[in-house]
């Protein structure tokens, strides 16, 4: 399988979801600006979405949409626990932080990326993720992982997204168990691993 990504993006999610289950895909790096792939052109023909992530399975089948390649890449190795079985209560709290994540945190970034957004929107937008984030916040206030003391696809996009901070300069001060949480995911080899192979760190 060959993930599509593009370093400092929500890509890194299924990365990180790869290399927890320890399924090898080759990594295909996309120039957004350009919708190009290094090695083979033009990333419009594999995802005319044009972003990433995007899976292109053996059978060259493609999965879009950052959600959705985690589960599925969770299912394929169901013993790691990376996602709940599918139908119990469980997948579908699963499912409810992955579109919490995607439409409540993830989109709200967006604008804070622009270097043209203006001074108002950029507070307003800040102020959006902060109520968001309370939500978090309290959810990990007595667990160390969003569904309970295991691990999920759920917590490899909420680190992807939460690591957005820094970049935009949104100050996570008034949310410590969310920082907690950003060091306690940071520090898995799995983690590390997928960080290095799209050059976040050494």
């Amino acid at each position: 399988m060959k993930l599509y990504y593009a370093t400092g993006s929500c890509s890194l999610s299924p990365h990180i979801v790869a290399h927890e289950a320890g399924i090898v895909v080759e990594p295909q790096k996309v120039d957004l600006r350009t919708k190009t792939v290094a090695a083979t052109g033009d990333f419009l023909a594999i995802n005319p979405k044009g972003y990433v992530p995007a899976l292109q399975l053996d059978d060259n089948e493609v999965l879009t949409e950052g959600p959705v390649i985690v589960q599925y890449l969770a299912d394929l190795k169901p013993q790691t626990g990376l996602a709940p079985p599918a139908g119990t209560l469980a997948r579908y709290r699963l499912q409810e932080w992955l579109g919490y994540i995607n439409s409540e945190l993830h989109k709200a970034y967006s604008m804070l990326f622009r270097q043209d957004t203006a001074a108002q929107t950029r507070a307003e937008r800040q102020m959006y993720l902060r109520k968001r984030y309370t939500l978090v916040e309290k959810q990990l206030e007595s667990r160390p992982y969003l569904l309970g003391d295991t691990f999920t696809v759920a917590d490899a996009y909420l680190f992807t997204i939460t690591s957005f901070a820094d970049v935009v300069k949104f100050d996570l001060a008034a949310f410590p168990h969310v920082r907690a949480f950003q060091e306690r995911v940071g520090a898995r080899p799995a983690v590390k691993a997928a960080m290095r192979a799209e050059g976040l760190i050494e």
